[in-house]
């Protein structure tokens, strides 16, 4: 029976001269934390749906993270955070936008698509879903951290200055967390949440939400990706990791690469992608300084790593 879960902390990270040996140890034991999470869930013969919930929850709970109680803040000085989880045993999907105060968004876009007869629920019709079904919120200052408020004001600095888009520094362009799994059944799912990019306009939809872009799992493979959303909604990057493994012959690893490396460059956009197959093969690529990454493939084989 094999098994098999990759997850990430976000691309976009802080530049390797930046990340002081302390900070390094604390991102490290993060991802540790949510790929125990995860991968106890799959040895003890749980459903990979589970097992990438519960490792995008503890990267929810830790504000290192970009997700939950890490989020940054929009232009406006608010959280606008999404998520999305897919079953690909079903190709069933779920997916939140917009959320102020749900404290686990990633359950949220759970509950979406195995409670409500729709894949996307936004804004505050989203949260009053929530609050309904009984699940935790939080008051703002509960995801409230003074490192991402310190981004914001450094970016609208920035922006007020004349600076634009292609400027923007590498760890305030994008960071997602997210995680991607194979069960001793043979599904595969995937699962991503994020507050977004700092000082987006608020309403803002990234590639998280988009069934498709951000996220996707089949029978084939599962996938979650994190970097400049626009550029993975437009070449529908999930989805189209899995089309090149179906239609074109395709190893997980080829198909990855060649969305990752070509076509995301190809329209300006930056970052990565964690995936799983079915045959417990793991993917994760990157076309940036780094990402916040780790794994266990269906052999065992153990990764933990921030830079290249």
């Amino acid at each position: 029976m094999t098994i098999a879960l990759a997850l990430h902390g976000g691309a976009g990270t802080l530049r390797r001269s930046e990340l002081s040996p302390a900070d390094e140890q604390r991102y490290r034991a993060g991802l540790e934390a949510a790929l125990q999470a995860g991968y106890r869930v799959l040895r003890q013969g749980g459903a990979a749906l589970d097992a990438v919930c519960a490792s995008v929850c503890a990267l929810e709970d830790d504000p290192l993270f970009n997700a939950g109680r890490g989020s940054v803040f929009t232009l406006a000085g608010a959280q606008e955070m999404e998520a999305a989880v897919m079953d690909g045993s079903r190709q069933d999907a779920g997916s939140v936008t917009g959320l102020s105060t749900v404290r686990n968004p990633v359950l949220l876009a759970r509950a979406v698509m195995e409670r409500s007869p729709h894949v996307t629920l936004g804004f505050a019709a989203a949260e009053d879903f929530a609050r309904r079904i009984g699940l935790p919120t939080q008051a703002p200052g509960y995801f409230h951290t003074d490192k991402r408020w310190q981004a914001l004001l450094l970016e609208k600095e920035r922006l007020a200055a004349g600076g634009d888009d292609a400027d923007i520094p590498e760890d305030r362009k994008h960071g997602t967390v997210g995680a991607a799994a194979l069960d001793a059944q043979g599904r595969l799912a995937a699962a991503t949440s994020t507050g977004g990019r700092t000082a987006k306009w608020p309403g803002r939809i990234g590639d998280t939400p988009v069934i498709g872009a951000g996220t996707w799992a089949d029978a084939h493979c599962a996938v979650s990706a994190t970097g400049h959303g626009e550029s993975f909604i437009r070449c529908a990057a999930g989805h189209e990791i899995s089309a090149r493994m179906r239609l074109a012959g395709m190893s997980l690893e080829q198909a990855c690469d060649s969305v990752v490396h070509d076509e995301l460059l190809r329209l300006g956009g930056s970052g990565g992608v964690v995936a799983v197959d079915r045959a417990g093969r793991v993917s994760l690529p990157f076309n940036c300084e780094g990402m916040y990454r780790a794994a266990i493939d269906g052999e065992g084989r153990r990764t933990l790593a921030i830079y290249r």
